[in-house]
Formats: C-alpha cells, structure tokens, sequence
C-alpha cells in the first residue's frame, strides 16, 4: 500500500484540523524516529502543529520500542507523561512494543487506538476519518507483504534519514525484532533514489531495520542504489551494516558516490565464535576481520564502528577476552555496548539462563573503556588532516558537527549551514576542534 501525502490533504476547511495540536514522541530506533516523521508530515498536511516533544496537546501518538524491557517500560511510561500535559487528550500508540504486548496499552481508558510495528499508515487515516469509533481501537495488522511507503518525513536542513527497508530474516537467537517488524521488505530502487537525489539537506542517512538485505522486487540491491545515487549533492551515509554485505562489488559501488560518507557500522555483537554460533550470526571472527580488512583497503581513513552484546549467557571470560581482542585488533572508531538482555520469545530466552547483572555491568564497563582508547587513537590520526564538516548547531561559542567519518567536530564562532572544509587541531570534548583549512 503506498499512502501519499496528498491523501491526507482535507478536501474542504471544515475536515481540517486547525489550531489542533499534536505530539508524536518516538522512542527506539532511527527507523522509528523516520517513521515519526512520516506521520509528522501527513499531520501537518491535515491541518495540525505538531511537535516531538512532550508538552500540552489535543493529540499525542506514541511511537514504541521493545529491544529492551527497559525500553518497553519506557514506552508504556511515556503515556502517563503525556496525559500530565493534558489528562483528556487523545492518545494513540503504535510500534515494536505494542505489537509485542497491546493490553497494557490497550487497558488505558485515554487510549483510544492501538496499532503495531507495521502499517503505521492507518494512524493517518485515522487522524483524517476524525478518529470515529469505526476505525479506532486494536488494529494489529500483519503487513509482511510489502514495503509501506508512508510520506516524505518532514525536511531537516541538517541531516535526513530515507527509509528503504523494513523488517528482517536473520533471528538471532537474542533479537526479538524479527517476530515483531516481520519478514524483509524493501522499497523500489527508483522510489528510494527518487528521495535521495530530492534531499535538500547536507547530509542524507539510508536507513532500515537491515538494509543490507534490502532487494527490491526488480532484483536492485543496495550497491545499485548507491549506484543509482552516485551523483546526488548530499552526503550519502549507511546506517548498520552486516558483515554478508560487504565485498568488492558493493565497495566499488560506494566508491563510486560523489559525497559517500566512509563510516561503516559493522556490526560485531562478539569477538567469540562459540559465542557468535549461540547468537545465530552467520560469520566467524575470521570473517569479520577480513571483512574490516577489505573496508580498509578500498577506504584508508574510513571509521569501522560498531555494536557489542557484553554478557551473553554462554559468554565466558575467554570469550569476553575475544571480543576486548578484536577491539584493538580492528581499531573501532566508536563502540556502542550492550548488556544482554533476555526478550521474552527467543531462542536465547528459551535456551539460555541469564549471566548475574555484576558480570554484565563489570564487563560492560572494561569494553566501554577499551572502546574509548581506541575512539582517542582514531581521532588523534586525523589532527592536522583535512576533513568536511556538516554543521549541525551552535553552542558554547563553537559551531558542531560530523566529518565524513563521523567525528564529532568543534570550530570556534558560528558559521552558516554549509560544509565546511576544515583541520583537525587537538582533542576536545567527545571530538576534535578543528579550524578552517588552508
């Protein structure tokens, strides 16, 4: 189903809603903060204000996330806040957490629809049917068929994510997004290059709940949309990657982009194969390194980033000792770290007894740390090095924002919203200061 904006567009002034106010409030993933921006758009092209903060509205729609329990609580949270604003606003939700678990949303009297991590379309309909009983209530649709294009999430000057792909076939053994986003589905090549190329921000982030697997219907893969792109004036990123992905034909590919950003997210999850097989990840150690490898030589300077499970219940400390190993071993130019935490309906949360939380949050802290000596030494290669800045904000005296590498830059003064050419000059705060190149 493609939903276009243009079908939220009241036919006449009376179905409009003016001076209403809505918030959509994301939690969870960049996937879910694009598809907020979607229902943003079709919101606003009804006649709403909207904000994505929580603040006094006639309207609050609450976009879940489920990867962690904390995350679940969180989100189930976020209704009581939003009705401290206002106790009789209308209040619908939608995401991973409520297609896993509706009833504790549901139960909420001020709850008036409950919609899942699919077809998150049907809340505009809603929004244009005047929210009428017949089209409210508990609605979780199964919506594996096809890829949902929604509307073109609101325009940001700085930055824009472009959705491309939705769910995902890998089901690792700890991961209960599979069972809650469904089977992969991509969007069409031309529809996706169509949003690229029209992006009028500095910086455009391809994104999706795995688009290394993403295949449109005609057979085109990510390294043809990157080809279809090559030419586009804004700056290409790529959310996370896995390791399958990666091999000469896709590197060609990016090479290929005009402005390609040389930051690959690959993510790791463990340094252990033993731990890798109980994860169901489909790669050794080996694999992985020569994978980074292969980044490296097409990408000299590139930042390999990645995502760590600290604490899997098979996890011992030789296997922890393997994942500390390849952090020095690769160089990761920043390390998001994890606890492991059981999601009911997995095969790990079947399968496996939890490690004590003092192991976790023991070994937790010794990567972080690892982790950040070799974020330092990545940084400290490119003092003296020419890199792009894309501005982001102005605080404190200093202009911020990304490099092509995604390091976190600070040049004094404000400047206008434009990249940049500047030098790294010394570590400072998470990044580099830097100066205006010669």
């Amino acid at each position: 189903m493609n939903i276009s904006a243009e079908i939220f567009k009241a036919k006449d002034g009376g179905e409009r809603k003016k001076n209403m106010k809505a918030v959509v409030f994301t939690l969870g993933c960049k996937v879910n903060d694009v598809e907020s921006g979607s229902l943003i758009r079709g919101l606003e092209n009804l006649g709403y204000t909207v904000s994505r903060e929580l603040e006094s509205a006639d309207l609050y729609i609450i976009n879940t996330c489920a990867v962690t329990a904390e995350a679940e609580h969180k989100s189930r949270q976020a209704i009581s806040k939003a009705l401290k604003f206002n106790p009789a606003a209308k209040v619908l939700v939608c995401g991973c957490a409520s297609e896993k678990n509706p009833a504790p949303f549901a139960a909420r009297k001020q709850v008036i629809s409950v919609t899942g991590a699919k077809r998150k379309g049907k809340i505009l309909e809603m929004a244009a049917a005047g929210f009428s009983d017949s089209v409210c209530g508990v609605r979780i649709e199964d919506g594996n068929d096809v890829f949902e294009e929604l509307p073109t999430p609101e325009c940001l000057k700085t930055r824009n994510f472009v959705k491309i792909q939705d769910g995902c076939n890998r089901f690792c053994s700890y991961c209960v997004i599979p069972y809650l986003r469904g089977r992969s589905r991509s969007r069409s090549v031309e529809s996706a290059a169509k949003e690229i190329l029209e992006s009028s921000a500095q910086e455009t982030v391809v994104t999706g709940i795995d688009i290394s697997s993403y295949r449109d219907e005609n057979g085109g893969d990510l390294a043809a949309l990157m080809l279809a792109v090559k030419e586009a004036e804004t700056r290409i990123r790529l959310g996370s990657l896995e390791v399958s992905l990666i091999d000469e034909r896709f590197l060609d590919a990016v090479k290929q982009v005009k402005r390609f950003a040389p930051q690959f997210h690959l993510s790791l999850q463990s340094g252990s194969n033993r731990v890798l097989k109980a994860m169901n990840r489909h790669y050794t150690r080996e694999e992985y390194l020569e994978k980074c490898a292969l980044i490296y030589e097409y990408f000299p300077n590139a930042a390999v980033t990645t995502d760590i499970i600290v604490g899997f219940p098979v996890e011992t400390e030789e296997d922890f000792c393997d994942s500390l190993s390849i952090v020095d071993t690769v160089g990761f130019a920043q390390i998001h770290a994890f606890p492991y935490s059981p999601r009911e309906g997995t095969n790990a949360y079947k399968k496996y007894k939890e490690l004590p939380f003092s192991v976790k949050k023991e070994r937790l802290a010794r990567l972080l740390e690892r982790g950040a000596e070799q974020k330092k030494k990545y940084m400290e290669g490119f003092i003296g090095k020419t890199l792009e800045m894309v501005p982001e904000t102005w605080t404190d005296g200093y202009t911020e924002g990304y490099s092509e590498n995604y390091i976190r830059l600070y040049l004094q003064g404000e400047i206008e919203k434009r990249p940049a050419r500047v030098c790294g000059v010394r570590l400072f705060r998470e990044g580099l200061e830097v100066r205006y190149a010669p």
